[in-house]
């Protein structure tokens, strides 16, 4: 055959694939375009699809490295017979910049191991079974870096293959021993070893993934109206007199609207009317007047100083405070004639104000990224740093997704290179593609569709998409917010907002409630999904002892889940949600696994939840488990104790349930042990 002529030849090419493919390395995003997210102690599911031709064995493992540099190499399972792809749980111990990758590797042992039972069980070239097996472990008795003791037995075992005069069990017996597979698990009989690239992987820390919200309005809390009707505002220094009772009802962080001056000009009135009326205080969100801007606070409210001892008093209860950011201006703002190129000029003169039809914002500015991003970019960062220099480390994002997306990758990077412990959290209630890129460039938690996912099929498709999405979102499920009141809320009565609490602080690590939800304030400004009488535009103070004194408060119920919460690692993951099944088209089943090796009591940690999603009926129905999604026989029958009231029940693959929504809408039970363990 005439070869190809010097002057024929093409440029030289390589490859992609290696000698054993490695394709669909998880977790990556986009490629690696941005890190996969993930927080200090959260353990995570890596995957990969391995293959080779032919028949021959293969392995795979994972070699994770930390930012000092310590590599940990853990082995990865090829969990279905029908596929090739390997998996494996492991666990990011610290915060910083984190990688992997996957090692995939021919298995000698696993192939000579296969090949030799069924030939030397038929008789079929039994010796040079034995010795392709001889010279194997003597090939591995000499690899460099393997353990003395180890070389010492796989020289044993050539020896012992090699042996003619023993009899085939014997010569066959260390081979399956304890001593050679863990030897071979820790370190296997690899060749043409293949590896996939290395995989960003960023480590924040435990807020950035887990925690209870609670939002309240500083001027409501402690405000008075006087016998003419004029209002006096509450402050930072009577708000600080709720966070007690916040952190005993087990939330980590409480959240403040913005604490800014607030415009007169366009000024909204009770409920969003146009015509306020004398003492009416106007949105938070209509930042900036004659007593600042973002970096102020209102006078009303107190001082900065007032502020920082809000944080301190915060933190003495063991609770982070929560900034809102709202990257927007009053018509009143010192940045309307400091910089109106920051903003929109229509053809007849006047400035855009904000508007999401049917809603308007007359009161509010937008920014225009575009006429000076440079100048607009360093502004907010100086925010930022301004906040952060009080001891904020938490920012809840006032609409990111009608700002440049490119805007908010570079301040999140600048604000997490000085301060990488700083959360964002993302108030985007919009298209998937939006949310799920604020996601991947450093949001590190999101609003979500959750507030409008109700009925069982909405919620187990819900569930599915978040754990597909873990890798680089994260949903905060708010139950509600100043501006969302759902219909299923407004005419559930308690029962909705039981259910609401249930399923957000169960599935998701981080959930929140906006102040009032224990109260069941369910009364809707008509035609609409807001509060009636909404705290956005006017003082709200609650008697919330009142409510406990008369047993209608939810805060027994939500103190309740958010301990729960605490006593049970596998509800700090999303990842590891599995919906099962029920034959009621309102009840649905969901559980959350933690493996012994990696729960905090050395034994595992699953708990099952079950919820009858109409709030206004009671439902009787089996519902079916697997319980392998929890590391039990499919057959099993184990203990389950009701977390809620105490009751115990012994369940398996199908159980009864009877949940009435006005009594008890919901079972979250914890798998105590299989029978006849005790």
């Amino acid at each position: 055959m005439a070869r190809v002529s010097e002057s024929e030849q093409l440029p030289s090419f390589s490859p992609a694939i290696g000698r054993i493919p490695i394709l669909d390395e998880q977790p990556v995003v986009d490629g690696g375009r941005w890190p996969a997210k993930a927080y200090a102690g959260e353990v995570l599911p890596f995957s990969a699809t391995v293959f080779r031709e032919g028949h021959d064995a293969v392995g795979a493992h994972l070699e994770l490295e930390s930012p000092a540099g310590v590599l940990t190499d853990v082995p990865l399972a090829r969990v279905h017979s029908w596929d090739d792809r390997y998996r494996a749980l492991a666990r990011v111990t610290s915060e910083g910049p984190w990688r992997f990758r996957i090692r995939a590797f021919a298995d000698d042992f696993a192939t000579w191991e296969h090949n030799a039972t069924i030939k030397i069980a038929n008789g079929v070239d039994v010796e040079l079974m034995f010795t392709i097996g001889a010279e194997l472990f003597k090939r591995l008795s000499k690899e460099k870096g393997r353990p003395v003791p180890t070389k010492a037995l796989f020289k044993t075992v050539s020896q012992t293959l090699s042996d003619k005069r023993l009899p085939v069990e014997e010569r066959l017996a260390p081979i399956h021993s304890e001593e050679v597979a863990s030897a071979l698990a820790s370190r296997p009989a690899q060749s043409l070893v293949t590896y996939s690239e290395w995989h960003p992987l960023v480590v924040e820390r435990a807020r950035a993934g887990v925690g209870a919200w609670y939002e309240l309005f500083p001027r409501s809390v402690g405000a008075e109206q006087d016998a003419d009707g004029t209002w006096t505002s509450g402050t930072l220094r009577s708000a600080a007199e709720r966070l007690p009772a916040v952190a005993a009802m087990g939330f980590d962080v409480v959240y403040l609207p913005p604490v800014h001056p607030i415009g007169s000009a366009f000024r909204k009135g009770r409920n969003n009317t146009l015509d306020p009326q004398p003492g009416d205080p106007g949105s938070p969100w209509a930042i900036g007047g004659a007593a600042g801007g973002h970096d102020a606070i209102h006078p009303d409210l107190g001082t900065q100083a007032d502020f920082a001892e809000f944080v301190a008093a915060a933190a003495r209860e063991g609770l982070e405070v929560a900034m809102d950011f709202a990257l927007q201006a009053s018509p009143d703002h010192p940045w309307v004639t400091e910089h109106p190129e920051w903003f929109t000029t229509l053809p007849d003169g006047s400035i855009a104000y904000a508007e999401n039809p049917p809603k308007k914002y007359q009161d509010i500015y937008p920014i225009n990224f575009d006429n000076d991003p440079e100048g607009i970019r360093q502004e907010a960062l100086r925010i930022l740093l301004h906040w952060i220099a009080f001891g904020v480390r938490i920012f809840r994002v006032d609409n990111p997704h009608t700002k440049p997306v490119d805007f908010w990758e570079w301040v999140i990077h600048e604000v997490n290179r000085r301060h990488p412990d700083v959360v964002f959290l993302a108030e985007a209630f919009t298209r998937p593609a939006m949310m799920q890129t604020l996601g991947k460039v450093g949001f590190q938690q999101s609003y979500s569709y959750f507030t409008w996912r109700n009925t069982k099929e909405e919620l187990t498709e819900f569930f599915e998409m978040l754990g597909e999405w873990a890798p680089y979102y994260r949903a905060n499920l708010f139950v509600n917010t100043p501006d969302i009141l759902t219909e299923y809320l407004q005419f559930g009565g308690r029962p909705a907002y039981e259910i609401r609490a249930i399923l957000a602080a169960t599935a998701s690590p981080s959930w929140g409630v906006y102040s009032g939800y224990e109260l069941v304030e369910n009364v809707a400004r008509p035609g609409s999904e807001e509060n009636i009488d909404n705290e956005k535009y006017e003082y709200k103070p609650r008697d919330f002892a009142a409510a406990e004194a008369a047993g209608t408060s939810l805060a027994p119920l939500i103190t309740r889940l958010n301990a729960i919460r605490r006593e049970h690692a596998s509800l700090r993951d999303i990842r590891t949600i599995d919906v099962h099944w029920s034959d009621d088209d309102a009840v649905l089943v969901y559980s959350k696994h933690l493996d012994a090796r990696f729960a905090p009591s050395g034994e595992s940690d699953t708990v099952l939840v079950v919820v009858n999603t109409d709030p206004h009926s009671v439902r009787e129905t089996t519902v079916h488990l697997d319980p392998t999604r929890f590391g039990l026989e499919a057959d099993s029958e184990f203990t389950v104790r009701d977390l809620l009231t105490g009751q115990e029940f012994v369940w398996g693959q199908h159980d009864y349930v009877r949940l009435d929504s006005f009594t008890q809408p919901a079972h979250i039970l914890h798998v105590q042990h299989e029978r006849g363990d005790d």
